[in-house]
């Protein structure tokens, strides 16, 4: 962190409100030389608890500006976990170099943000969360929505924010904003420590005056470090890799947040070893190099699949290894299997018994390089390598072909929006059936153009996400696929998109139901119960009856945004380029087939089935699951 060289003394008198408004237009972050606003703008929804704090605050600055005073721009948002999701996939897209702040009213309003804090920390992507709290004066107790703690009365529902934030303080004198401020904005700019910062601010505490030291508010750059590797940790891993016969990398979402892509496809120039990637990752290295293999785990590719399967040694980049990158612990099965993982993040860079080498993914990697000159992987399994691969590609064509079926498979859809995106373009997903097709079938041509949210994979998470995305990539056309049961958990943010007059494109696939989920249920012994969206029975009590008669076009409609309804590939490209020309967001809602076809599983995933049960079905599943449980192990 550095200072603007100008000196200047003496106090300001300020609200709280008004001083934290202030401070954070004033904050900068750099990397590489390019230096940008850390904070460039604020969501909010406004009532009891902010609305005359932060609120005022907000509305000054965007009015009555004082000298030297930045602007903080507001947007409005509609519901308080969609501006988490918003300000989320904004940072995202901008590489984790800026973060959105978002202030809510107290009580509902404020826990309302605890599932978009859980993603920003699960994701490790950077937001400030700026949620109302009761009166610290506690004049007025119990003040409207506070949770009473017989135990103490320093408690409020805002404590549900510790466990999901990288960083959580209450601020209950106005002196105290001074440090926990500045201590946000450094986990804000942390490149391993980052996630939800979550600053409380009682609404008493938010309207009360303070003289604040001129200082507080100086421009302040904080600088993002890439970290070098220690040369004794290089070595190490240098080692490791040189004694392997059948290398792979694994590229986490790591790679492309410290912009490392041009070194990842160096490395592998240079080394020959072909690259899996995981949904974060995807993108880091382009789908055209011959040794980009493509997603592996769970919801991976036979491919990425067979190569991890046989691997002795795995390099993970910028990956935290979750339950689907590895299969449930049964994706490497070489028994004698070596990893060694390249991360920022030493908590990430210690698992599986790794070899570590603590730094950033770009100088990780061009040290790597350096340190294996002139070795490269046998020329055989290079070859092996792409051969899967154009297996791989023959066994899925059929995903993207025309059926004799009513209606198109969503994989359909998904061939046909991948031919027409540019490759600065952003698709956007989260949640269902379609990350697992994603992973296995689509191909990203550069590391922009992918963003699948699948750490916490949030439903709910794709429509908001397009706004964040797109303002932070406005030359960018962004598409956010989104089935029938994510937009019915929130679609409110269609109504800020039209506000802002953001032009972004919905893909909403209708199939009546939780596909995914109806799949999962299906092949566990739970005959897809309760998965499909059907009125209930009457004569056999269960929701199997007549379809819903929910009309999702005639929804969007009513927000005043432009829709097309189709239920073929061919109409649903001539929409798409449609939509390509319109300078307004457009919805295009496709009716798909429930069934598929879906890309070959091949990977596995650990969902537990009864242990016992009077069903057939569940029975035959217990059987299949203690097989499929055959492999896992600890990697030690």
């Amino acid at each position: 962190m550095s200072e603007h060289p100008t000196d200047r003394t003496g106090t300001i008198r300020l609200t709280v409100g008004q001083a934290l408004v202030r401070f954070l237009a004033a904050q900068y972050s750099e990397r590489d030389g390019v230096r940008q606003r850390l904070i460039p703008g604020t969501f909010g929804i406004f009532g009891h608890g902010n609305v005359a704090g932060l609120g005022q605050a907000l509305l000054q600055n965007a009015i009555d500006p004082a000298e030297g005073e930045a602007p903080m721009p507001f947007y409005q948002a509609r519901n308080e976990q969609n501006m988490v999701h918003t300000a989320v996939a904004y940072s995202r897209t901008k590489n984790r170099m800026q973060a959105m702040a978002c202030t809510p009213s107290i009580g509902p309003g404020s826990t309302n943000m605890v599932t978009g804090a859980a993603l920003a920390t699960v994701d490790r992507i950077p937001v400030l969360l700026l949620p109302s709290d009761i009166f610290a004066n506690r004049a007025v107790d119990p003040v409207l929505q506070q949770l009473e703690d017989e135990r103490a009365m320093d408690v409020s529902v805002n404590d549900a924010f510790r466990p999901v934030s990288r960083y959580f303080d209450r601020i209950w004198r106005p002196e105290q904003l001074i440090p926990s401020a500045l201590a946000a904005m450094r986990v804000l700019t942390d490149p391993a420590e980052t996630g939800a910062v979550t600053i409380c601010l009682p609404q008493d505490v938010q309207a009360e005056a303070y003289d604040w030291p001129l200082k507080f508010f100086r421009e302040r750059t904080w600088h993002v470090a890439r970290p070098v590797p220690e040369p004794a940790a290089l070595d190490r891993a240098a080692q490791v890799i040189r004694e392997a016969r059948r290398p792979v990398v694994i590229a986490g979402g790591g790679v492309i947040y410290s912009e490392a892509s041009a070194a990842l496809t160096a490395f592998t120039d240079a080394t020959g070893i072909p690259v899996l990637d995981t949904q974060a990752g995807k993108g880091a290295l382009s789908a055209d190099h011959p040794l980009c293999i493509g997603g592996v785990g769970a919801t991976g590719n036979d491919a990425a699949n067979q190569l991890a399967a046989e691997a002795d040694v795995v390099i993970g980049v910028g990956t935290r290894y979750t339950d689907f990158t590895t299969s449930s612990h049964t994706a490497f099965r070489n028994p004698d299997v070596r990893f060694v993982n390249l991360n920022v993040k030493a908590f990430d860079a210690a698992k599986h018994s790794a070899t570590m080498v603590v730094a950033d993914a770009r100088t990780g990697l061009e040290a790597l390089q350096e340190a294996l000159d002139g070795w490269t992987a046998p020329a055989e399994h290079g070859e092996r390598a792409r051969q899967l691969r154009a297996q791989w590609e023959e066994l899925i064509a059929p995903c993207f072909a025309p059926h004799d079926q009513e209606l198109p498979a969503q994989t359909e859809i998904f061939g046909a929006l991948n031919e027409l995106m540019g490759d600065e373009d952003i698709v956007i997903n989260a949640a269902g059936s379609m990350p697992g097709d994603l992973q296995a079938l689509w191909k990203a041509r550069s590391p922009h153009q992918y963003h699948l949210e699948y750490g916490y994979s949030c439903m709910g998470y794709e429509l908001p996400a397009s706004l964040g995305a797109k303002m932070a990539s406005p030359d960018s056309e962004v598409v956010a696929i989104i089935g029938d049961g994510t937009f019915q958990m929130a679609p409110q943010e269609i109504a800020t998109i039209v506000a802002e007059r953001v032009k972004v494109i919905l893909v909403i696939l209708q199939n009546h139901g939780w596909s995914s989920i109806g799949s999962l249920s299906e092949s566990h012994g739970s005959q897809r119960f309760g998965t499909k969206y059907r009125m209930r029975d009457e004569d056999s009590g269960l929701l199997d009856g007549e379809k819903l008669p929910f009309d999702i076009a005639a929804n969007i409609r009513s927000y005043g945004l432009e829709v097309q309804e189709v239920s073929d590939t061919e109409a649903f490209r001539a929409a798409y380029r449609r939509a390509e020309t319109s300078e307004l967001a457009t919805a295009i809602v496709v009716n798909t087939d429930l069934y598929g076809p879906n890309p070959p599983g091949n990977g596995w995933w650990d969902v537990p089935v009864s242990e016992t049960a009077r069903l057939a079905s569940t029975q035959e599943a217990r059987i299949e699951y203690e097989n499929d449980l055959m492999p896992q192990r600890h990697y030690l």
